[in-house]
């Protein structure tokens, strides 16, 4: 696979990627799992106002992560992990029965393709930390587990809020669907699909800061939302050919390897 550049070195994402400030790496243990899973009790929960279905107070916790990879970027200063993402990749999906994005979609045209597939979710930054590195850091955690796994595909469902009202996920809708569809062979059926009034389309909306993420390297969106009731979001199912995966990308998140 192309996103592989043979030019560039990779240590392995256990060994902790750094900044001047944080570090980006996988959890080690069920302490640091723990972490992760608060942080994203505290983001979905308590800011945006999920109704969790965890049994666990002040976690965010379902039956796919004790088959995840969860990542992580720590704030070295504050001794906190700021960000998490958890990593689902073909060989544990199978441990687990199916991927998460299943639960939404009918992946059938997607899965059958050739090659190994590696699900990103439950990604969360805290509000302080929003801006600036932190997010690109974990990006880079993501794309050496892709090289170390030879992972081809990443894929995931990506939310887009309610609360902004109909006129805001129509025109994110109707931007999605002008320059970012998948062909009909690469096309996902919404388990429960997200009823939409025809509203005017703002072409100059601003698509959420992770969605884009995946569309400036390339990801085809693969068909209609679902509609996510438990946290008040319409997910749309993405997917990531790594081959896309530019190669200044990966010089950027690998110069100081």
């Amino acid at each position: 696979m192309s996103f592989v550049a043979s030019n560039i070195a990779v240590k392995e994402v256990k060994n902790t990627k750094s900044s001047t400030r944080f570090s980006v790496r996988l959890a080690e243990n069920s302490e640091e799992i723990e972490q992760c899973l608060r942080l994203r009790y505290r983001i979905f929960a308590q800011e945006m106002g999920a109704r969790l279905s965890s049994n666990d107070k002040g976690l965010d916790k379902d039956r796919f992560d004790e088959f995840c990879k969860h990542l992580m970027v720590f704030d070295k200063d504050s001794g906190k992990v700021i960000a998490t993402t958890r990593l689902l990749t073909s060989k544990d999906a199978k441990k687990s029965g199916y991927f998460y994005s299943e639960t939404e979609f009918d992946l059938e045209l997607i899965l059958n393709q050739p090659g190994q597939f590696m699900e990103v979710g439950r990604t969360c930054i805290d509000a302080k930390s929003r801006k600036g590195a932190v997010l690109a850091m974990l990006w880079q955690g993501i794309a050496e587990i892709v090289i170390k796994h030879k992972i081809d595909f990443l894929i995931g469902c990506a939310s887009i809020s309610l609360r902004d009202g109909d006129d805001y996920i129509n025109s994110i809708m109707h931007v999605l669907r002008k320059k970012h569809f998948s062909s009909n062979d690469h096309r996902v059926r919404p388990l429960v699909p997200l009823r939409m009034k025809k509203q005017t389309a703002d072409e100059s909306v601003s698509v959420p800061t992770l969605l884009k993420g995946y569309l400036r390297q390339g990801a085809m969106i693969c068909g209609e939302p679902h509609w996510d009731a438990e946290f008040n979001v319409a997910d749309v199912f993405v997917l990531l050919s790594c081959e896309n995966i530019s190669d200044n990308y990966l010089r950027h998140f690998f110069q100081r390897v």
